[in-house]
């Protein structure tokens, strides 16, 4: 899967959420959850006004030098056409997609050219639009699409399909790039629940089907849960806004913002990831030790302007919790969503807590597998950061479809877009015709995916402890393949 460490999320952060986003404009990873965009209707140039068009001479050179995997082309395409991109972020993309292939150009228009991609590694198809105006920088947007009928993989029998990921999970463990769990569910029916150990990893830690992983931005959905049970109690209101709930907050723009924003992304909050945070991850240990380092800020839009992906707006939110719950934001999702759910096996301890089954968070680094300790926060936040079991996940999923964790009007609000690619918390898209929900993480060490077909009853999981998109290619690859419903099976 095309995915931005989707991040496209700022680069580490990113990977939290490989749910989708834009690529180079928010920096986060591409993923199969995103909201797929018309294809262009502009009328093809011809042939020789397409050689000269800055626009597309500008995606040929990024595609020429993206695909060469190396930091020289890159540095010299960034000084060329667009000053603002950050190097080390398209090296970790190339990583992290092997490269994309270019399917074909589609038709453009003068300042913008269109293609059609397809990642090296994996069956996602992307359409790339690059926009040149003169003045500034070259703007780069990727987004994972519904692939056209001549790129589309052929559907599989129900067994088929499983045996498909089982072979490739095998495959991808094989060579030292999956260790994990992948789950699939079909209503009260489990048709796969299985651990793998990549080669090469340490025989005194194996992964099993209990192993607690870090599932980075996943963690949203637990927040939204929290906030949209306090909407349904009468503690919070959709409208309220940040000012009313954290009396005193430091930027008066920000206290505008509203709970509906922050739980869309479209408050203009920004991200906490970056220098301040590294100079001080350990010394953050509360959320409201975030606001008191973050909250003088001015938003980075006007609230409600536009979406950007925001994981200090879900920060927010976890403190927002805590003003009308009287309880840590710990306390309450404990109690609140994974007590009713009977998930035993998740939570947001810090890292310097021994908590038995966690995994190991292993990142890539000059070419080998090394602890990946350093990089973590304190302790899981509302934005992200905890960790949680596949089969606690499928009981997350199975306790929201059951009404024990929302009101089914509340969650059927919370599931459906509010924007084209996000609920409340929760991504949200059809696909095929089929409606599906959920959310992904992604950083260095970890990467999760749980994705919830409501009317099919199908829930699937995919969880590592290594570097995205591990788990979610492989959620992809079989979502891919798995037998449509018979009313739209084609």
């Amino acid at each position: 899967m095309i995915a931005a460490s989707a991040s496209t999320e700022p680069s580490r952060a990113a990977a939290m959420s490989r749910a989708f986003a834009l690529l180079l404009a928010c920096c986060l990873p591409l993923t199969s959850l995103a909201q797929s965009p018309p294809a262009p209707t502009a009328t093809a140039a011809p042939a020789s006004e397409s050689a000269v068009d800055p626009a597309r001479q500008a995606l040929d050179a990024w595609l020429a030098a993206f695909n060469s995997g190396e930091r020289a082309p890159l540095e010299a395409y960034r000084e060329r056409w667009k000053p603002d991109m950050d190097v080390d972020r398209m090296l970790e993309f190339h990583a992290e997609t092997g490269g994309l292939r270019l399917v074909r150009h589609e038709p453009s228009e003068p300042g913008k050219a269109y293609a059609l991609l397809q990642e090296m590694e994996s069956d996602t198809v992307a359409r790339m639009q690059m926009t040149v105006t003169p003045g500034e920088p070259a703007r780069l947007e990727i987004r994972t699409i519904d692939p056209p009928e001549d790129l589309r993989v052929a559907r599989m029998t129900a067994s088929a399909a499983i045996d498909a990921l089982v072979a490739k999970a095998d495959a991808q463990a094989a060579k030292d790039a999956f260790s994990g769990v992948l789950l699939v569910a079909d209503g009260d029916d489990v048709l796969l629940q299985r651990a793998w150990n990549r080669a090469g990893a340490p025989a005194d830690a194996p992964i099993t089907l209990d192993t607690k992983f870090r599932i980075g931005s996943m963690n949203k959905m637990f927040t939204a849960v929290a906030t949209l049970q306090l909407v349904q109690a009468g503690k919070l209101s959709l409208d309220g806004t940040v000012g009313e709930y954290l009396p005193g907050y430091p930027n008066a723009e920000i206290a505008k913002v509203t709970i509906r924003q922050l739980l869309t992304h479209s408050g203009g909050t920004g991200d906490f990831f970056g220098p301040e945070f590294d100079a001080q991850r350990l010394s953050l240990k509360t959320h409201d030790d975030y606001v008191r380092l973050f909250g003088a800020r001015a938003p980075t839009h006007p609230p409600g302007a536009e979406q950007r992906y925001s994981n200090y707006g879900f920060l927010l939110l976890g403190a927002i919790i805590e003003r009308a719950s009287g309880q840590s934001y710990y306390d309450y999702v404990d109690a609140h969503v994974f007590a009713p759910a009977g998930m035993q096996g998740s939570g947001s301890l810090p890292e310097d807590v021994a908590v038995p089954g966690r995994a190991t968070a292993y990142m890539r680094k000059d070419g080998a597998w090394t602890d990946a300790a350093d990089t973590l926060p304190y302790r899981g936040t509302a934005a992200g950061g905890g960790y949680s079991t596949a089969g606690d996940l499928l009981k997350f999923a199975r306790a929201l479809l059951a009404g024990t964790l929302l009101s089914p009007e509340l969650l059927a609000e919370a599931t459906r877009n509010q924007t084209p690619w996000y609920g409340y918390g929760f991504m949200s898209r059809e696909q095929d015709g089929v409606r599906m929900f959920g959310h992904g993480g992604g950083a260095p060490g970890m990467n999760g995916d749980l994705r919830v077909y409501p009317a099919q009853g199908l829930v699937v999981v995919g969880l590592a402890n290594v570097d995205p998109p591990a788990a979610n290619r492989l959620v992809d690859y079989y979502l891919l393949r798995r037998p449509l419903p018979a009313t739209l099976a084609r």
